[in-house]
Order: C-alpha cells, then sequence, then structure tokens
C-alpha cells in the first residue's frame, strides 16, 4: 500500500467513525447531558457546595460523588459536561474528580452488561475498583492541589439556598431523559406499534446511503445536526441578550432531532426492497412524553431570564467540548485502522505489567463508546487476552480515550489533567495485574 493509499484509507476509517458516531451514540445520552449541564447554572451554589465543596466531610462528599455517577447511565463523553457543570458549581476537586471517573466507569448499564457478557468476576471487580479507585483518585487530586482549592473564596461554600420545587422537578425530568435515552430494558426498546413507509429508497439514494454505511435513519439524523449548527450560533450565542425567533427555532431543531433519534427504525436496504419501517418503541414514547413536559415547566414556572442563562450556559458547554469530541473520534477511527488484531493475542495474552499496561495505553486510542466497549472486550478475551489486562481496559478505556483527555485538559488545565491521567493509568495497571495474579493463584 503506497503512501496515498494509507492516507486514504485513514482519512476513510476515521471519517466512518465520525460517521457513525454523529449518526447514533451521540444524541440521546449527550444532547440531555449537555441541557444537565447548562441546568445547573440555575442551581444555587451552595446546593451544590453542601455535599460537594472542598469543606464537606469526605465521609459526605465522595460517597455523593460516587452514587451519582452510579446511577447515571453515562458514557465517557456525556460526564464530562456534567463534570464541568458540577465543578463550576463550587464542587471541590476531589469530588468531582471522583465523580468523573465513576460515572462512565460503573454505571448501572455497564456493570449489569459486563457480568452477562463477560462474566461476574469480571463485573464485581469492575464495581468495587472502580468505586475505591474514583474515591481513591479524588483524594489524591484533592491533596495534590489542595493550596488552590484553600486559596478559594470560602463565601463560595457558605449560604442555606434552596431549591425551588419547580427545578427539582425539571431536573428529575431531564435526568429521565437521559435514562430513558439509554436504559436497554424491554420496555423501552420493544417496538409498541410499527409504521411501514410507503414505496421504497430510490436506487440512488440507497447506494448512497450504502457507500457511507449510514441509514436512512443515522443520514436524517446528520443533516439535522448540521442544519442545526448555524441555527444554535445565531438562536443561543447572545441569548443573554434576548430570547429571539432564532432560539426557538434552535429549540424545535434540538427537539426533532432526539425524536428522529428514538423510535427504531428497520429496512431500506437491499434485502428489504428499499422499503423502511418506523417502530414507535417505549423509548420514543417516553422521550416524547418527557420532552413535552419539560416544555411545560419551563414555560410555567422559568423566567426569560433564567431560560436564558439556562440556554447560554448550555451552548457554552457545546461550543467548549463537542468540537474536541469530535476531533478525538475521528483520530481514534483513524488509530483503529492501523493497530493489527493479532497484537491483542501476542502482548495481551500473558497477565504482566507489560500487558497490563499495553491494555490501558490500548483504551486511549480505541475509543469505544459505554456498553460498546463491553462486546469488543468479549472479543479481546475471545481471541486470548488474559482476564487482567482485560480489567485494565475496562477500569481505564471509560476514563483515558483520546477525546476525553483532550476535553479535560480545557476544563482542568494541563497540570491537573496530567496528575488524573497518570493516577487512572497506574491504578488501572496495577489492579489489572493484581486481579489477574489472584485468577491465576485461584485456578
Amino acid at each position: 500500500m503506497s503512501v496515498g493509499e494509507l492516507f486514504g484509507h485513514l482519512l476513510q476509517a476515521g471519517w466512518l467513525g465520525l460517521l457513525d458516531y454523529l449518526a447514533a451514540h451521540v444524541l440521546l445520552c449527550l444532547v440531555p447531558a449537555f441541557f444537565i449541564a447548562g441546568y445547573l447554572s440555575l442551581v444555587p451554589k451552595s446546593s451544590v457546595t453542601r455535599y460537594l465543596g472542598p469543606r464537606t466531610p469526605k465521609w459526605i462528599s465522595y460517597p455523593a460523588a460516587a452514587l451519582g455517577g452510579f446511577v447515571l447511565a453515562v458514557c465517557s463523553c456525556t460526564i464530562l459536561p456534567l463534570f464541568a457543570g458540577i465543578w463550576k458549581r463550587g464542587a471541590g476537586l476531589g469530588p468531582a474528580v471522583t465523580f468523573l471517573f465513576v460515572g462512565p466507569a460503573i454505571n448501572i448499564l455497564a456493570i449489569s452488561y459486563t457480568g452477562a457478557a463477560i462474566g461476574a468476576d469480571i463485573a464485581l471487580a469492575r464495581l468495587t475498583l472502580a468505586i475505591v479507585f474514583g474515591i481513591g483518585i479524588g483524594l489524591i487530586m484533592a491533596f495534590l492541589f489542595r493550596k488552590e482549592e484553600r486559596a478559594a473564596d470560602p463565601a463560595l461554600f457558605e449560604g442555606d439556598e434552596r431549591m425551588r420545587p419547580a427545578l427539582w422537578g425539571l431536573l428529575g425530568l431531564l435526568m429521565a431523559v437521559l435514562i430513558a435515552g439509554t436504559l436497554q430494558i424491554d420496555l423501552l426498546t420493544g417496538a409498541w406499534f410499527s409504521v411501514h413507509l410507503p414505496g421504497a429508497l430510490p436506487a440512488g439514494l440507497q447506494s448512497g446511503l450504502d457507500a457511507a454505511h449510514l441509514t436512512l435513519q443515522g443520514a436524517l439524523l446528520i443533516v439535522l445536526l448540521v442544519a442545526l449548527a448555524p441555527v444554535a450560533f445565531r438562536g443561543l450565542n447572545n441569548v443573554l441578550n434576548g430570547v429571539n425567533r432564532w432560539t426557538w427555532l434552535t429549540l424545535g431543531l434540538v427537539f426533532l432531532t432526539v425524536l428522529v433519534a428514538a423510535p427504531s427504525v428497520t429496512g431500506g436496504g437491499v434485502e428489504s426492497a428499499g422499503s423502511v419501517t418506523v417502530n414507535i418503541t417505549g423509548r420514543a414514547v417516553a422521550v416524547a412524553g418527557l420532552l413535552l413536559a419539560i416544555l411545560a415547566v419551563a414555560r410555567r414556572y422559568l423566567s426569560r431570564d433564567e431560560l436564558a442563562e439556562w440556554l447560554a450556559e448550555t451552548w457554552r458547554f457545546v461550543k467548549q467540548i463537542f468540537p474536541l469530541l469530535l476531533v478525538g473520534v475521528f483520530a481514534a477511527g483513524m488509530a483503529r485502522a492501523v493497530i493489527p488484531e493479532d497484537w491483542i493475542r501476542t502482548l495481551a495474552g500473558q497477565n504482566t505489567l507489560a500487558a497490563n499496561a499495553l491494555a490501558v495505553f490500548f483504551g486511549v486510542f480505541m475509543y469505544f463508546p459505554t456498553l460498546v466497549e463491553v462486546p469488543v472486550a468479549r472479543m479481546f478475551l475471545d481471541l486470548g487476552m488474559h482476564k487482567g489486562p482485560l480489567l485494565a481496559y475496562l477500569l481505564a478505556d471509560p476514563e483515558l480515550s483520546l477525546q476525553s483527555i483532550l476535553v479535560t485538559g480545557r476544563i482542568m488545565g494541563r497540570r491537573k489533567t496530567a496528575a488524573y491521567v497518570g493516577l487512572v493509568a497506574v491504578f488501572s495497571t496495577t489492579a489489572g495485574y493484581l486481579f489477574g495474579a489472584l485468577l491465576s493463584r485461584m485456578g
């Protein structure tokens, strides 16, 4: 293969990875997460710092941060805007880092799926060690950068402001959208009824979709996202100066995008003669109902200034984080195309420190969304990867993907990010090695 052919192959791999990301993974989890992060601008600082501030007793703040990460079924990219939001609202560095680590590592879906696909031993080890590591890394980060937190304004962590009941209700609805969009249960994934679209897709359109490895639903989502970008710039960039028609059009496109992502669309391929079936799932019904409830609550209980502040903060997170996510996904797609699969068998088939370190390093460049890394890990196990390096990979992959490092660096700064990445790598490598040694001794 010539240099030009290799370059073209890498670009194609990165582009296809980016298309796949935009067509599916980014929407039902990431869009609600951005709105939740922006919503935190409405939360009184004392409501956050009362439980997560650097002066809150550690026996309260760290378990609270771990619990917050555990109950959210979110991935490494989704946790980033949430982490940025709680830290900006005055959370201590240690609890915020605990939340950042625990969220994608041990959410309920990931642990249950790990147990079903790989084994209860790996699932239990992943659950236990991620909690211990999340709290441990948070404590170490708080100690390393204690002077910076001690220099914070004490007034930031005082006060007894309370959230209005309406704000609690709005938060619950936002969390429900996030959960309904990601939870994999029959009630949500099963089709309640189906709509068969008449006719078939034009041959030219179908061949174009096949060439891009896209479904009709995925292509529609990408079109909506591309249309949303300039509209959001017009409607949200100066929203603090007033809500305008571009703002409402932005919200309409966001709602439409999420609604298009929620159903299950089948067909549109050669085997179905181009016909398309839209399966209205429990997820689609739940998401649509929750979006309407959010709209009703926001119109009834939020002032225009509060709505503008919420949207402005959400847009700030989108501009800060989303471009880096796209760059990271594109780079990871290129890396995936050039790493031979037989390296897994050759270099990670034994439980050595080098094999565990390699598994951690692999997770940096081979980005897989939460839950997707589980069948990938199952493949690694089938190819001969030892369970020690496998656990090291599962612990590190949600935390140290390339785009996560880039975004975390933008949020925390280089020094804190370097310390965090180093701690995660060391803890994950050591845990995998010790777990593998324990299994070898028991076997």
